[in-house]
């Protein structure tokens, strides 16, 4: 097949309620969809992940479409891809840009979900996934008491959720940890920092290991592995690494460091695809777990997302929770549903095209551009 035609879309959801982390509150989600067209007339769809303000990343919804318009889509154009080493490839040729990992993995993505779509091949096949189901967890921001923090712990439990993780900060870290343990003590929980910590609060996280959590994100800084492990080893809770993970040869440094024994892969950080398969062979290779962290996506993100994490690495439940958590309507239909609770079906789709509602997608555009 030979890349015809991209086209980019960027729209604004409403986000059923705001979503609070240590880094700030997201009221709506603001996304870019990626559309690739082959010659053929069979297209691809994928989701740039990046957020309003440069509060995860350095990266922004804006910087991404400049760099998306401006860099990587005239780099696609009139390329051909006939096999799966082509797709491999098409992270280099992106290489000339330094970072942006986000707006090169919506290029990349869509690229392999149009190869699917040509090829009649269910997604999660061509990466390689063998599973038919895919365990479910929940993240819960920072709420605005422990009260209403456990009322909704109770309620995701009671939809079936197989672990919650709950953000954390300085000021609202022991006593949502402690009271959700107490009421809740046997959820496999695990607390979510966004490098809200130094090493100077070693001492203070070290109070974390009397909860059994499954891991502690990121407490350090967002680019940092050193201090990570060295705390690591003063914790016996695990650390896991998210933002500090853009790459195969970042998970690789961070395995050598022993700055974690668990990794959140998010697709759009790591560029794609082709090097977030890279990172689970890392990961599987030395033992860590493995899990599918969340961006807040819309149906098309997380169909990728559920697609990924059928591979056999991914040892824990990821965040890719159901349409619902986030949205009254989503862009895909039907919406992302679960199977039974707690797990949600791997389904036998070659890209997500035949999902997309373009109406709906339609609804919520700002600004569209077309290649």
């Amino acid at each position: 097949m030979r890349i015809s035609g991209i086209r980019l879309r960027k729209l604004r959801l409403p986000l059923r309620e705001p979503f609070e982390a240590s880094y700030g509150v997201e009221n709506d989600k603001v996304a870019v969809i990626v559309t690739v067209t082959a010659d053929t007339g069979a297209v691809g769809y994928a989701e740039c992940v990046a957020m309003s303000a440069p509060l995860y990343t350095e990266e922004t919804v804006e910087t991404a479409w400049y760099v998306l318009r401006t860099f990587l889509a005239p780099r696609l154009m009139g390329v051909e891809v006939s096999s799966r080493e082509d797709l491999h490839a098409i992270g280099k040729r992106f290489s000339f840009v330094r970072g942006h990992q986000m707006a090169k993995a919506a290029l990349e993505m869509a690229v392999w979900d149009l190869y699917a779509h040509v090829a009649g091949v269910p997604l999660h096949r061509l990466l390689g996934g063998t599973r038919s189901e895919i365990p479910v967890g929940i993240s819960v921001g920072i709420q605005p008491d422990t009260r209403q923090l456990l009322r909704k712990v109770e309620g995701y439990l009671a939809q079936g959720f197989q672990r919650v993780k709950i953000k954390i900060k300085p000021g609202f870290d022991m006593a949502p940890v402690q009271a959700v343990r107490a009421v809740f003590p046997d959820v496999p929980l695990m607390v979510d920092a966004n490098s809200a910590y130094t090493l100077a609060d070693a001492e203070h996280l070290r109070r974390l290991d009397a909860f059994g959590l499954l891991m502690i994100e990121q407490p350090l800084a967002w680019d940092d592995m050193v201090d990570h492990a060295a705390l690591q080893q003063q914790l016996e809770t695990p650390i896991c690494l998210d933002e500090s993970i853009r790459s195969a040869a970042d998970a690789r440094k961070a395995i050598e460091l022993g700055a974690c024994k668990v990794v959140n892969l998010k697709l759009g950080r790591v560029g794609g695809f082709a090097e977030a398969l890279r990172i689970h062979d890392l990961c599987q290779d030395g033992g860590l777990d493995l899990w599918c962290g969340g961006m807040l996506e819309t149906g098309i993100g997380r169909l990728h997302n559920i697609a990924v994490t059928s591979l056999a690495g991914f040892t824990l439940p990821g965040d890719t929770a159901p349409s619902d958590r986030y949205f009254a309507e989503d862009i895909i239909s039907p919406p992302v549903e679960f199977s039974r609770p707690g797990m949600l079906a791997v389904e036998e789709i070659p890209g997500v095209a035949s999902r997309v509602n373009e109406a709906a997608l339609e609804k919520w555009v700002v600004e569209e551009t077309r290649l």
